[in-house]
């Protein structure tokens, strides 16, 4: 739960204030529990709730920007040590993103939610949730790809 909220709010403390509201909510409304989902599942969305209510409140707002590039084909064999440079890449260029974008992303990626679902929790249209995550992976892709290139040129 705490990582979905740090994915969503790209902020340590924040995450573990929005956990141990979350908890406490989670507490207190004990009894509106209706058992139709697991748990966990209704923990998980007063996370998500609670995180994104943060980010409402910070309003960072960020224009869209759109980059059209492709993902490149992994190498055949990649060592332990690589991917693991490869998968804090990719968290440092998460947290580089808008709130708008982090949202998506994480929802849709990392947190399994389908673009109905997260058009629901964010009180925005099923297409908006689509193009959205579309432009937020192609940021995401460019960011990457920035990346990339000045540490080619630093090791030249």
């Amino acid at each position: 739960m705490y990582n979905t909220s740090l994915r969503i709010v790209n902020d340590t403390a924040e995450a573990e204030d929005i956990m141990q509201e979350s908890f406490l909510e989670a507490f207190q409304k004990l009894g509106s529990y209706a058992g139709t989902g697991s748990f966990g599942a209704w923990l998980k969305r007063i996370v998500v709730n609670r995180s994104l209510d943060f980010l409402r409140k910070q309003k960072d707002t960020v224009s869209l920007e759109e980059a059209g590039q492709d993902i490149p084909e992994p190498a055949a064999e990649v060592s332990e040590e690589e991917i693991r440079y490869q998968v804090a890449e990719i968290k440092k260029a998460i947290s580089m993103l808008s709130a708008d974008y982090r949202v998506i992303l994480s929802l849709f990626l990392l947190e399994g939610y389908d673009h109905e679902e997260i058009s629901g929790i964010l009180g925005i249209s099923n297409q908006l949730s689509r193009t959205r995550y579309s432009r937020a992976r192609q940021k995401l892709l460019g960011i990457l790809r920035e990346n990339s290139l000045k540490n080619s040129y630093s090791y030249n």
